[in-house]
């Protein structure tokens, strides 16, 4: 699997990196949502240049002009709820793709909250036969509920490509993925791979829980 790491690059995306993680301004809940999509928006652009293009006629009112467009049938796939604002980066780019869903969430199965589990109950996705799947989440912390919900999608069609985008990647992570798609491809987006994760699964230094920052708290 291909890695790209925007954090290791110049690029105005690590602005919204910054703020998203700044706990100051974490606090303004549409800002953090905002710069979500902006990273989607520019991680969408850069993904956009791995497609398949064609040269194609266009008619003006003075002539016709040529053009190169993908050819690629684009599905974009998120995980509920944190995966949204993310989604809609990517939708405000490629706006005529098709969209797909699926619900996971993480559940600690003992006392200490330690010992994480994910479990699938929804999905609602276009055939994906054939198709080029964006699937974009957030948070990739041990990998597994991407996982999962690749497999999930799977139940719906094989795509023809796959790609992967995160907003921060932990190491582990990352290496997971690795493990799950060997060869070149497949290719994992992320804006930053951070090193560790904590007792609890979450990305460290990370930014927190996306979702709840995203949407507020939950029960």
């Amino acid at each position: 699997m291909k890695v790209i790491n925007f954090a290791e690059t110049n690029s105005v995306l690590n602005q919204y990196m910054a703020e998203i993680r700044d706990v100051q301004v974490q606090s303004d809940r549409m800002r953090f949502r905002r710069n979500i999509e902006r990273i989607g928006e520019i991680m969408a652009y850069e993904m956009s240049k791995e497609l398949t293009y064609s040269e194609k006629q266009v008619q003006t009112p003075l002539g016709i002009a040529p053009v190169s467009t993908f050819d690629d049938d684009v599905v974009i796939a998120t995980v509920f709820r944190a995966g949204l604002p993310l989604h809609a980066g990517f939708l405000n780019v490629f706006d005529r793709a098709g969209n797909a869903f699926v619900s996971a969430y993480r559940y600690y199965k003992d006392k200490e909250c330690r010992t994480v589990d994910v479990h699938i109950e929804y999905i609602a996705t276009p055939d994906l036969s054939g198709k080029t799947l964006l699937l974009v989440d957030p948070m990739l912390a041990t990998g597994e509920s991407m996982e999962l919900a690749w497999k999930a999608f799977l139940t719906k069609g094989t795509p023809a490509k796959l790609q992967i985008a995160c907003v921060i990647a932990s190491r582990q992570g990352v290496e997971h993925l690795q493990k799950l798609f060997p060869g070149d491809e497949v290719s994992l987006w992320c804006g930053a791979i951070d090193p560790d994760m904590n007792e609890h699964s979450y990305i460290v230094p990370g930014l927190g829980d996306a979702g709840d920052l995203a949407f507020g708290d939950k029960l």
